[in-house]
């Protein structure tokens, strides 16, 4: 990808800005569970290769789901996150980091959590005032690992150009929706095994966010 001055920094939230105790698994076997005692899966679906999102989208995609049973399975979701959201903490170097970019470039928030637990997360942490933009899933149409998120992104701010964008986080979803979207990518702390068992590779590596002011200027 041809490289291009860095104005905007989408960032993800759970293990990116915050260390969340969300357990992901137990949220997606309870999701998996509800979803295959209505009928609502399709037989083949191999749990260790899914999501929560991507269970709940293969779902929505049969068709037979209803309006209830969207707002059902979405608080089985926002029950876990809620859980896992109360008393999280900054992962190391995150207000240092924002400071230092606060004013300089775009930032923003892309979440498959509901929009009210981010906001609420971000806020206890004190840092919601750092961004222009905070996009939970209700905004994101379909959610990470789809581009969706990113295009409403970039719909906002119809000024800059797509290249101009980064993105961090610290999940496959969050690269593959990255880099479907053709924004930059910046692994924290992530598990380099699973984005290669999945066909990507990202832009860049860090292991502390205080990394990400060297990298800006590199990429």
């Amino acid at each position: 990808m041809e490289k291009h001055p860095v104005r905007g920094i989408i960032f993800d939230m759970d293990n990116t800005l915050l260390r969340s105790s969300i357990d992901f698994g137990w949220m997606k076997r309870d999701i998996h569970a509800y979803l295959r005692e209505r009928g609502l899966l399709p037989d083949n679906v191999k749990l260790d290769s899914e999501t929560s999102s991507t269970l709940i989208q293969l779902a929505l995609e049969t068709g037979d789901m209803t309006q209830l049973q969207e707002e059902e399975v979405w608080a089985i979701a926002g029950k876990h996150e809620l859980a896992g959201m109360e008393g999280a903490e900054l992962e190391p170097g995150v207000p240092a980091m924002l400071e230092e970019l606060r004013g300089k470039y775009l930032l923003v928030v892309l979440t498959n959590n509901s929009l009210s637990a981010a906001r609420a997360a971000l806020d206890d942490n004190r840092i919601s005032h750092c961004f222009d933009l905070i996009v939970g899933r209700e905004n994101a149409g379909k959610l990470k690992p789809s581009p969706d998120g990113f295009q409403y992104i970039m719909n906002s701010y119809p000024q800059l150009d797509r290249r101009s964008w980064l993105s961090v986080g610290d999940a496959w979803i969050d690269c593959k929706a990255s880099q479907d979207a053709c924004v930059r990518f910046i692994a924290y702390r992530a598990d380099l095994t699973k984005l290669r068992s999945a066909g990507l590779t990202p832009d860049g590596c860090i292991a502390h966010m205080g990394e990400l002011l060297n990298f800006i200027p590199c990429i």
